[in-house]
This record gives C-alpha cells, sequence and structure tokens, in this order.
C-alpha cells in the first residue's frame, strides 16, 4: 500500500525540464554542460547544414551553454 502512494506521488512530480532551444517543457532529452536540450532538437541540430538559415539560429541558442547563469 505504502509503495503505491510513493509511486504515484512520483509521477506527479514528473514535469519535465525548459530546453534552450525551443524553450518548452519536455520529459526527454541531454544534459550539455548545465543546460537541457530535447530530443526533438537535438536531432533538427544534428541533421541542420550549415547553409541551412536555422543553423545560424541553433548556434545562437546554442550560446546559452556557455553563459554561466547569475543567482542573486
Amino acid at each position: 500500500m505504502e509503495v503505491e502512494a510513493v509511486s504515484s506521488l512520483a509521477n506527479i512530480k514528473n514535469i519535465g525540464e525548459t530546453c534552450i532551444i525551443c524553450e518548452q517543457e519536455k520529459h526527454r532529452g541531454i544534459h550539455l554542460y548545465t543546460r537541457f536540450i530535447c530530443l526533438d532538437c537535438e536531432k533538427d541540430i544534428i541533421h541542420t547544414e550549415t547553409n541551412d538559415p536555422k543553423y545560424q539560429y541553433y548556434l545562437t541558442k546554442l550560446k546559452k551553454v556557455s553563459t554561466p547563469e547569475i543567482y542573486s
């Protein structure tokens, strides 16, 4: 009985993380340094050619990876 309560509580808290590319909450992805990239964006990045306009967009978004967060 106690195990069921713990497992249902874990399911409620399964929120996900915010992707630095699409800025949506996703449950699956990778961590690059201190940031999260969802699987969909990771696939898009990998398959984007350097002459595609989206390539520059991804570069801009990925600059967040090296920028440390400032906590006050």
